[in-house]
């Protein structure tokens, strides 16, 4: 099986339709970003997610401060870094949360994949580079990761299991892939999530 994460959840509704189906992850992004929610939200949205799905916080070069705040009301179990945060930023973060990061990457090459902020991170995301674009990169890179990582970046019911298959990764990462004009859509969040757990 497979491990998969939706992210960009804003609505009451999106997390019913995880619940649903047990999504493993679940992402909220606290980054400028038409799928932004507000500490406020995420707080309202983290209660209502089943207990047995890990909830992402994903930040863009964000103030310490505030990634701290989510962890300590225990808004999200995991960092998802998607900016240009150094590898003593992602130490840091770790010793102030106790917190795995992942830290994304963009079209990376195989260098890129040893760079210090990579070797500092817990997961890797591997996404294309436009991420929330819905296009995919050479996944083949990504055969040189030596670490856990997700795959994102135009990921879909009709490329999973050609995705899956040709890298393996820990988890795969959906966003607009499971939406229809913008929204997040139960069907094609339950097809991503069966799809991905029968792999």
């Amino acid at each position: 099986m497979t491990r998969i994460k939706i992210c960009g959840l804003s609505l009451p509704e999106h997390v019913q339709w995880a619940n649903e189906v047990l999504v493993d992850y679940v992402g909220f992004v606290f980054a400028s970003s038409r799928r932004m929610v507000s500490e406020e939200q995420a707080i309202e949205l983290s209660a209502l997610v089943d207990p047995r799905i890990q909830v992402v916080g994903v930040f863009v070069d964000a103030p310490l401060g505030r990634i701290v705040s989510l962890s300590d009301k225990q808004v999200i179990n995991l960092i998802q870094l998607h900016g240009n945060e150094s590898a003593e930023y992602i130490h840091e973060i770790r010793r102030l949360t106790n917190l795995a990061v992942i830290k994304a990457l963009w079209s990376p090459s195989v260098d890129d994949l040893q760079s210090p902020s990579a070797e500092a991170a817990d997961y890797l995301l591997l996404d294309s580079a436009q991420p929330g674009s819905g296009r995919c990169f050479d996944w083949t890179v990504a055969k040189a990761c030596s670490k856990p990582f997700f795959l994102a970046g135009g990921l879909g019911a009709h490329n999973l299991e050609d995705a899956i298959a040709c890298c393996h990764p820990f988890a795969v990462d959906l966003s607009s892939a499971v939406e229809v004009s913008g929204r997040k859509d139960r069907f094609l969040m339950h097809q991503a999530v069966a799809c991905a757990h029968r792999l």
